[in-house]
């Protein structure tokens, strides 16, 4: 019984963490996303991430990449992810910052 309990719990988290990715989010205005935006990227207003991050489909275990203009409101999108239990946050700042980043990646 054991044996069998430790092997479904096994199998549980290694297909949690295949199931986590990473997410690209623009959290500048919709009007700013439709003027231009890195490829891939979902738009989530930073004034509602905390709304909206869920019904994106992003969970806590995937590794969310924030960006915006400048670096403010991906900073302020950021701090309020963490409050919600996000852990695998990075913010690339500005847009231009964040392309010159991902092109490293």
């Amino acid at each position: 019984m054991f044996k069998h309990v430790f092997t479904t719990v096994l199998l549980a988290l290694s297909c949690a963490a295949v199931s986590a990715k990473t997410v690209l989010i623009d959290v500048r205005t919709p009007e700013e996303f439709a003027a231009g935006h890195l490829e891939g990227a979902l738009n989530i207003d930073h004034s509602v991430i905390d709304k909206r991050i869920g019904m994106a489909g992003v969970s806590k275990d995937d590794e969310v990449i924030l960006y915006c203009r400048s670096g403010r409101r991906s900073a302020i999108a950021s701090n309020s992810l963490k409050g919600m239990g996000y852990k695998k946050l990075l913010d690339y700042g500005g847009i231009e910052d964040a392309r010159k980043k991902l092109q490293k990646k």
